[in-house]
């Protein structure tokens, strides 16, 4: 038995990694959820009045259809690979995004940080014309993904 040890030790920490992977996306989203319910009123009042400022195109009368909201940081490898779609986006003809990069180091970024429960990078939320969100990813997502999401909204 002490011979096999190693091995089914092997076996275990294998199967919890690969089911921790399997559910990143579940574990993401409870502590979103904790992120947003200790966020307090005065951070989520102060926060939709930003937001409502800045990306409410209705009430602002903005040129853009869609905010998109880029929560990264640098020295991350997967946020340097979301420069080139950021751009992409950006520069897009088939939808008018305003591409927002908001690094989590900077403290004026806290507020919204907390707002909308960022608890990993990159992370990508999508904002339509009066500044609500509908959808969210978390990760690597290539540019025609999300102008799909946009023009599907």
């Amino acid at each position: 038995m002490k011979k096999y040890l190693p091995l089914i030790l092997v076996f275990v920490l294998a199967g919890l990694l690969i089911f921790g992977y399997l559910q990143k996306d579940k574990l993401n989203n409870v502590i979103s959820n904790k992120m947003i319910q200790g966020a307090g009123s005065e951070n989520i009042d102060s926060a939709e009045e930003f937001i409502n400022k800045e990306y409410n195109y209705q009430l602002n009368r903005g040129e853009f259809e869609y905010t998109l909201l880029e929560f990264s940081s640098t020295g991350c490898t997967i946020c340097e690979q979301m420069e080139p779609v950021l751009e992409a986006i950006r520069t897009s003809e088939a939808v008018k995004v305003n591409v927002v990069f908001l690094h989590i180091m900077k403290p004026e970024n806290l507020g919204l940080m907390k707002y909308y429960g960022i608890s990993a990078v990159p992370m990508q939320i999508l904002l339509d014309k009066q500044g609500k969100e509908f959808f969210r990813h978390y990760g690597f997502i290539s540019a025609d993904e999300l102008i799909s999401k946009l023009q599907f909204n």
